[in-house]
């Protein structure tokens, strides 16, 4: 059983053994009121180590949450470069032990190869995207160009962020999850992943994006989080020309969605956003007003 809170040497304990499938729990507490302390109940999010191997061998230990597993192994190893394709993963196992989970992938053999030749070992706290890297060329690998020139509307950004909250889920219940979202205009917002890592969540969408008949250059990510180069990365790797993000980007991350062309948008609340890289997909020539 989980230890939720210690006062005074005592541990204040879960009200149930939260399963190791489930992706929260609620834990007792005491919650500090107008100068009263008195019993109270949380619904906090569910972490786990999540070790992703390869033909035997960890690749990767991830601080995720334990739901749609699948699609994190799958889209990690699509948005790391490790496959090029979900096609090239030929299993996935599932190993459960007290410890944590441990996916594992076993890959097309010219895959597997070519792991091997690669050097490399991570382990970081709630996917940390960039943890573990052997060279600072790794770091700043050279991503696709997404030539997508498909257009959205500034009131249809809006509306799909504000289409994102609702399904929100988990975080809904917890108040700490990350959410990772694809929308297309005119087909709605969906799927949409959560995590307690932001990064994990986008790999659980990349994962989720695999299996999907539709385009993914035709659409957007949505994120809950900031924008970190990583995000951009990933995103890059599954090709939405659109980055839709409520929190801002870091200086590298729009030089980089700069560079991949992507259009990324960011600080984005209710009443508006701002656009950090190619506005040509949002407006159109001689739409932007100048205010002097």
């Amino acid at each position: 059983m989980r230890a939720a809170v210690s006062s005074a040497g005592s541990t204040l304990r879960s009200k149930g053994m939260a399963g190791i499938d489930l992706a929260c729990e609620t834990v007792e507490t005491l919650a500090f009121r107008r100068g009263v302390a008195l019993p109270a109940g949380r619904t906090v999010p569910a972490e786990i180590a999540v070790a992703i191997t390869y033909g035997g061998s960890t690749h990767a230990v991830l601080m995720a949450s334990p739901n749609d597993l699948d699609d994190l192994a799958i889209g990690f190893s699509l948005t790391e470069g490790i496959v090029d394709t979900a096609d090239e993963i030929e299993a996935i196992e599932r190993i459960d032990s007290d410890l944590g989970i441990e996916m594992r992938l076993r890959l097309a053999i010219p895959r597997e190869a070519r792991l091997a030749a690669r050097r490399r070992s991570m382990a970081g706290p709630v996917g940390c995207g960039l943890c573990g890297i052997e060279s600072l060329e790794a770091a700043t690998r050279i991503l696709p160009q997404v030539e997508a020139e498909a257009t959205f509307s500034p009131a249809d950004i809006l509306a799909a962020m504000a289409a994102l909250g609702p399904m929100q889920t988990l975080n809904e219940a917890t108040h700490a999850m990350h959410a990772a979202a694809f929308w297309r205009p005119g087909c709605g917002v969906g799927p949409v992943r959560e995590d307690i890592g932001r990064h994990n969540a986008l790999d659980k969408l990349a994962g989720a994006l695999s299996r999907w008949r539709g385009e993914a250059d035709q659409g957007a990510v949505l994120l809950t989080s900031r924008v970190s180069v990583e995000m951009v990365q990933k995103t890059a790797v599954i090709g939405a020309p659109l980055i839709v993000a409520v929190s801002a980007p870091s200086d590298l991350a729009i030089r980089t969605a700069d560079a991949a062309g992507i259009t990324l948008v960011a600080v984005a609340r209710a009443d508006g956003f701002e656009v950090f890289t190619h506005p040509r997909r949002l407006f159109a020539d001689g739409a932007i007003r100048h205010v002097a």
